[in-house]
């Protein structure tokens, strides 16, 4: 079993996110699986029907309604553990046309949403007696491991989230919330090509690992999903 009893994962519907709420559906108690349109969420409905700790809210991270729907929906409900994985890779655009409009919707799903989501739902995790939110970053996130240029705008949407991130980290600590981010390798889904290095199983493996052994000691921190710290 899991430490986290409650988990609340958004961009539930596939890839790393699918993986995270098959894990949880057999290890945690409660599992709110949330997606944009899960009408059209046919694997993940799936794993509702096959276990009753599942739930499936709707939720569009780009959404302020739909994020204080939420808030409203769980108002004083506990949370344990808040994984904001929804995120988008952006255009694969050449490096000396960048679209200013494309780049801005990039920085509102991987910078903007994830912590307006840890804001909206402080109160909830603030209940638990071991809360922590897991945003997912990026290894293309970290300066000092930029080595190659190219893909400006998810590096820096990536970048931005681990500022954003350290500074909630930061804010919550006294409210008894500890904030990780998370790297989870170079993973074979729909954004990471079937040339990728890893399935999600390996990744999701290494990923709920880590969350696991996440105390006060560890808040604001960037791990890769085999547990070792990624620098910024």
């Amino acid at each position: 079993m899991s430490r986290f009893e409650t988990v609340l994962i958004t961009g539930a519907n596939r890839g790393i996110g699918l993986q995270f709420v098959k894990h949880y559906s057999q290890h945690a108690k409660r599992v709110i699986a949330c997606c944009r349109q899960p009408e059209n969420a046919s694997e993940l409905k799936l794993v509702e029907t096959s276990n009753n700790n599942v739930e499936i809210h709707t939720l569009d991270v780009t959404d302020n309604k739909q994020i204080e729907a939420l808030q409203v929906a769980f108002s004083d409900q506990v949370i344990d553990l808040l994984i904001n994985n929804a995120g988008i890779y952006g255009p694969k655009q050449n490096e000396s046309q960048l679209d200013k409009t494309l780049w801005s919707q990039v920085f509102e799903v991987n910078v903007m949403a994830p912590i307006l989501i840890a804001r909206a739902l402080s109160k909830n995790l603030a209940l638990s007696l071991n809360a922590v939110v897991a945003n997912m970053s990026s290894k293309m996130g970290s300066i000092s491991d930029n080595g190659s240029g190219g893909a400006s705008i998810y590096r820096s949407s990536k970048a931005a989230l681990n500022a954003a991130t350290k500074s909630f980290a930061l804010d919550h600590i006294s409210m008894g919330v500890t904030t990780v981010l998370l790297h989870p390798g170079w993973v074979q889904t729909d954004m990471g090509g079937k040339n990728a290095l890893i399935n999600t199983q390996t990744s999701i493996s290494g990923l709920t690992s880590v969350l696991e052994s996440v105390d006060k000691t560890k808040n604001g921190l960037f791990f890769n999903y085999d547990g070792n710290i990624i620098p910024w």
